[in-house]
């Protein structure tokens, strides 16, 4: 017990280093962002606006042209392969659902539930 409350006082100790790093880290991070807005003449409601607007000198950026997306053919419905003794139906394709693989661990095989043709 006295090894999870030193685990648990380690971790408290180590977290609260971790929030003084961050303070630190943000205190310096906001500081670079104000100096750079400064610098380039950004304000608040630059950064707030849902469009950015080039200013003299700047080539607006041209957006990358749209691909239609790919149709599918539509696929028709797979006639059931295998029934279950509850009615539950599997086709035979794709993973093998959970209602038959309990079945199959139990003794049975695959077999005993085909669907007669």
């Amino acid at each position: 017990m006295s090894k999870l409350i030193d685990l648990q006082s380690q971790i408290a100790s180590l977290q609260k280093q971790a929030d003084e790093l961050r303070a630190k880290d943000f205190e310096a991070t906001v500081g670079e962002i104000r100096q750079k807005m400064q610098a380039f003449g950004i304000t608040v409601k630059d950064l707030q606006s849902t469009k950015i607007k080039p200013k003299a000198g700047r080539k607006p950026k041209i957006a990358a042209t749209v691909k239609p997306a790919k149709t599918r053919k539509p696929t028709s419905a797979v006639a059931a392969k295998y029934r279950g003794p509850n009615g539950e139906t599997w086709s035979g394709r794709g993973l093998t659902p959970k209602w038959l693989a309990s079945l199959i661990t139990a003794g049975g095989t695959k077999e005993q539930y085909l669907i007669a043709a």
